[in-house]
């Protein structure tokens, strides 16, 4: 379907919103990478002027939204039995903020041939229209997850996220056994181009950006190590990137990791990436610092069993 070009005013429960964002739910069925290239390109206008894909939009701003082919075959509704399994995953849930464990495989978007993302499901579970992602996971990594209700929470968290006074931690499994019990990782990323739909990245100490991880052995079994990594920054494929240059890959990582290590594994039941957001810990509207966590998965707790 062609989509004709039209200007709108953003709405004051959008306020603050980054213009990709805001153009992926004005454009449903329009893949990102077709977003930005339309933002880059200029056919997309804020108040007249060229704008960049992470601009912050304000109440009243009138953004030009050009012409495009939607494919209205991938707009789709998520299963009644995703709906259902985004309510019960609730940790957290308040006038602002929403909180999930999010399961492993679900795309937080849709697009790359996805009709829904589990932002879609959320929206329908809680019947919450404006409800959008504070942050993003992997498809493949499980774990917390936040959402928020509106603006004021959004703005909150991310900028919480922005000036590290949020804290993230991550369990993950290693393969082979780190020389020292806890290890720092400074190392620049940079997005290098895309495969299969997803972006890749790579250390890059010219023109990367700046991206902090702490791996700390939690447990050492046959030739892994079971660990916890936080971390300040998060840049896209951060963990799964920085542990690969430590010469230490994420077990189960089809994309940076060993395939050697990956088969090996594969025999003891590991199907997927091994990577669980535990916990975070946030200041919330009250002045409070609210930690959540979500236990590992049972399939991964099984891992660690059969290899110990």
């Amino acid at each position: 379907m062609q989509q004709q070009s039209r200007t709108i005013a953003v709405p004051e429960s959008r306020d603050g919103q980054r213009l990709d964002n805001f153009l992926s739910r004005e454009m449903k069925g329009l893949p990102r990478s077709r977003v930005y290239s339309l933002i880059r390109t200029g056919q997309v206008r804020v108040n007249s002027r060229r704008a960049k894909p992470k601009q912050k939009l304000q109440s009243g701003d009138m953004v030009r939204i050009p012409p495009a082919h939607l494919n209205v075959k991938n707009q789709q509704t998520p299963p009644d039995a995703v709906v259902r399994l985004i309510r019960d995953a609730v940790l957290f849930n308040d006038s602002d903020l929403l909180v999930i464990n999010k399961p492993a495989g679900l795309a937080v978007h849709g697009g790359s041939g996805l009709g829904w993302g589990l932002i879609d499901a959320a929206r329908i579970s809680f019947s919450a229209p404006e409800l959008d992602l504070a942050h993003r996971l992997d498809r493949e990594t499980s774990g917390v997850l936040v959402l928020a209700y509106n603006r004021a929470g959004l703005n909150r968290v991310q900028q919480h996220l922005q000036q590290e006074k949020a804290h993230k931690s991550y369990l993950a499994l290693l393969g082979g056994h780190l020389s020292e019990s806890v290890i720092e990782v400074a190392l620049p990323l940079a997005k290098t181009g895309s495969r299969a739909g997803e972006r890749l990245v790579q250390v890059d100490l010219d023109e990367g950006k700046s991206a902090y991880s702490v791996f700390s052995r939690l447990q050492q079994y046959r030739f892994t190590d079971f660990v916890e990594v936080k971390i300040t920054t998060g840049r896209t494929h951060q963990i799964r990137v920085h542990a690969q240059a430590i010469g230490h890959p994420l077990a189960g990582d089809g994309k940076y990791g060993d395939k050697e290590l990956n088969r090996e594994l594969k025999e003891f039941g590991l199907k997927s990436l091994f990577l669980h957001a535990h916990r975070l810990d946030i200041p919330i509207a009250s002045g409070e610092n609210l930690t959540i966590s979500a236990p590992l998965p049972d399939n991964l707790s099984a891992v660690l069993d059969a290899i110990a």
